[in-house]
């Protein structure tokens, strides 16, 4: 089948056949299809979408395009949560060895930051020594000796992803549901799980914004993962600020250390990872209820466990083992660093999180091409969130920069970025809602 005459009935809103997808996709991974082929078939979907035969169609071809891993031999549930992507969400960090000194285990494929978004790998490449990219034999032996592995898609897991995924990046082609659904389902899918929680964001600085928007991503992906058999529910969660005071990729993984160590925790950020914890423990038969859940989650925090188990799922990918104790010792520093001051007094009842996002870009912690390099070094933290009560002249953030021009203007968008009014805003929830099958 020609990839022309593909992407021609995509674009004229044809329905696609299993096998016409499938065609396409096999393309993808052995690169008979072109980057700007690539580019068309994700713009004809994007404005045609795709039904859900098509979305399954998808899912699976991209899964089908590599290996699909086995862990039958583990003596414990299999389990994983994804996020659709937000400013300061480092909740994966945590997560994962929460949920694994629970007694589940947490096989977690990530990817590179998108668009204005973080990237878990990005951030994970930011420890020096760290493979984020192990063979499948390191890969197996870090999930059965700690519990959990946070890693990247290899050569040999779901290929065509892997290639589409960088291409949409930069085409504008993000916001399109099946292309999110079929791209986060093939990572799974393919990491061999029996339950997954996936992290929808709403919000300004999601990619999805609209509440309605939103559901119909949750709700695709919930309908197209269970499906194809794999048991899935998801949250809706606020994303109308950063979620974690930090922005970047160091910058979270310090902020992600001293949550599990009780050093700093965000509030909306321990809100958000200790849910999602309660729902991958009931989902993976570790816990009796979200309130069972919740409990256990917050012992395994508390207690030091996740922690420990953090700390030697770095260690056994390569990193330094005393990572935990000392982060400074060993993440890069930028060595600008610029405090961004209120020009007003007042409450906090805006924050333009999208920009704030595309600030972290701009001082190189991000992509606007494929193969740009990330800068880990870069970022923003001491994120003031919306409610807080400033002064004129009260810090707003903190930049951390290469040069002093590069923190000037990321200043000038920090600023921008947020609104100061005179009273006090209403708080919003940040847990929007749970979609499950057939809800």
């Amino acid at each position: 089948m020609l990839p022309q005459e593909i992407i021609r009935r995509k674009r004229d809103g044809k329905t696609l056949s299993a096998d016409e997808i499938a065609a396409f996709v096999a393309g993808i991974a052995t690169e008979t299809v072109s980057e700007g082929q690539i580019a068309a078939f994700g713009m004809a979907v994007f404005f045609n979408g795709m039904s859900r035969d098509e979305a399954v169609a998808l899912t699976t071809a991209m899964r089908d395009s590599g290996d699909v891993l086995d862990w039958s031999d583990l003596p414990g549930p299999v389990t994983d949560k994804h996020s659709t992507g937000g400013v300061g969400d480092n909740v994966s960090l945590m997560l994962a060895p929460i949920v694994a000194a629970c007694g589940a285990y947490v096989p977690m494929i990530s990817g590179r930051g998108l668009g204005h978004t973080g990237g878990t790998l990005d951030k994970m490449d930011s420890i020096p020594g760290y493979v984020s990219q192990p063979d499948l034999a390191l890969f197996r032996r870090t999930v059965r000796e700690t519990g959990c592995a946070i890693i990247g898609q290899t050569a040999d897991l779901a290929p065509a992803d892997k290639r589409f995924y960088g291409i949409r990046d930069v085409t504008a082609t993000v916001e399109s549901v099946p292309l999110i659904t079929a791209s986060i389902l093939s990572k799974k899918l393919a990491a061999g799980l029996q339950s997954l929680v996936l992290d929808v964001k709403i919000g300004n600085g999601a990619f999805m914004e609209k509440a309605r928007d939103a559901a119909a991503l949750a709700t695709s992906l919930v309908e197209v993962a269970n499906g194809a058999g794999l048991r899935t529910t998801a949250l809706i969660t606020n994303m109308n600020e950063p979620l974690a005071s930090a922005a970047g990729n160091a910058v979270e993984v310090t902020n992600a250390v001293d949550f599990l160590t009780g050093r700093f925790r965000d509030p909306r950020l321990e809100e958000v990872t200790l849910a999602l914890a309660a729902e991958m423990l009931l989902s993976a038969g570790r816990a009796s209820s979200q309130r069972d859940g919740l409990a256990r989650a917050r012992t395994a925090l508390e207690g030091g466990t996740a922690a420990d188990i953090f700390g030697r799922m770095v260690s056994v990918l390569g990193g330094p083992a005393d990572f935990v104790a000392k982060p400074a010792k060993y993440l890069p520093r930028a060595e600008v660093e610029l405090v961004v001051k209120a020009e007003r007094k007042g409450f906090v009842s805006g924050i333009a999180t999208r920009d704030i996002g595309l600030a972290v870009v701009a001082l190189g912690g991000g992509r606007t091409r494929p193969e740009d390099k990330v800068d880990h070094a870069v970022g923003i933290t001491a994120l003031v969130p919306v409610g807080a009560e400033m002064r004129k002249g009260d810090a707003l953030a903190r930049i951390h920069a290469r040069s002093p021009l590069a923190a000037e203007a990321a200043a000038a968008s920090v600023l921008a970025g947020y609104t100061l009014d005179d009273t006090r805003p209403v708080a919003a929830k940040v847990i929007a809602r749970r979609i499950a099958p057939h809800s």
